[in-house]
Order: C-alpha cells, then sequence, then structure tokens
C-alpha cells in the first residue's frame, strides 16, 4: 500500500515536500513515480525514480522546480516542488511499476497508486 502526504494550500512561489510511504512491501526493488491529475484531465507523469539506482526521470516543463528522491530506510519516496505556480494545482498520486523507463514517467507504466494528496497553490 502507497501513502501520499504533505499537500496542502501553499501560494505561487512557495514550496511543498510530498511523501510516498510504502507498507507491507519494500520499495527496493520497484520504481517509483509521482504523477498529478487535474479534474477533467489525463493523469500527467511528474517524476520517476529507480529505487536500486537511484536513477530519476522528469516531465521536463517541471524539471528544475521539481526533485525526486527516496529514503530507503524509511521506505519513502519524496517529490520536492519549489517555485510552485497556479498551474501546479493538482492531485498528485504516486505508483510503483517493476520496470524503469530512463526516458519516459508514464502514468500507464505504473500500479498500485496510493489515494493522493492535494496541492492547491494560490496566485
Amino acid at each position: 500500500q502507497l501513502v501520499e502526504s504533505g499537500g496542502g494550500l501553499v501560494r505561487a512561489g512557495g514550496s511543498l515536500t510530498l511523501s510516498c510511504k510504502a507498507s507491507g512491501f519494500r520499495l527496493d526493488d520497484y520504481a517509483v513515480g509521482w504523477f498529478r491529475q487535474v479534474p477533467g484531465k489525463e493523469h500527467e507523469g511528474v517524476s520517476c525514480i529507480s529505487i536500486s539506482d537511484g536513477t530519476t526521470v522528469y516531465s521536463d516543463p517541471l524539471k528544475g522546480r521539481f526533485t525526486i528522491s527516496s529514503d530507503n530506510a524509511k521506505n519513502t519516496v519524496y517529490l520536492h516542488m519549489k517555485s510552485l505556480r497556479p498551474e501546479d494545482t493538482a492531485l498528485y498520486s504516486c505508483g510503483t511499476s517493476t520496470s524503469f523507463y530512463w526516458d519516459q514517467c508514464r502514468p500507464t507504466n505504473y500500479a498500485d497508486w496510493g489515494q493522493g494528496t492535494q496541492v492547491t497553490v494560490s496566485s
């Protein structure tokens, strides 16, 4: 089971760190991805990480503002977000994959998603 947390209301320009904690299994042999969705639109890939070697991939428009990391001891993956914009407002969810795709972070490659955490950025 994956549980996301850390979302909230923040002003434009602010920062947030989201957490994706796994329970009942170890993330060591998985890839973990962060995705976001706004009502009426499909899930968008944000960033993915290979837990075994730390390789990461980002959505091009989000590079430089978002950083994904993992803490294997805590069995948790983080998404550090800075310089937030109103258009970053979405429900952020994490999912796992048994394969890591170095050149893409697509929701269709990930499963076992958590229920998500809402991020709202005010202007």
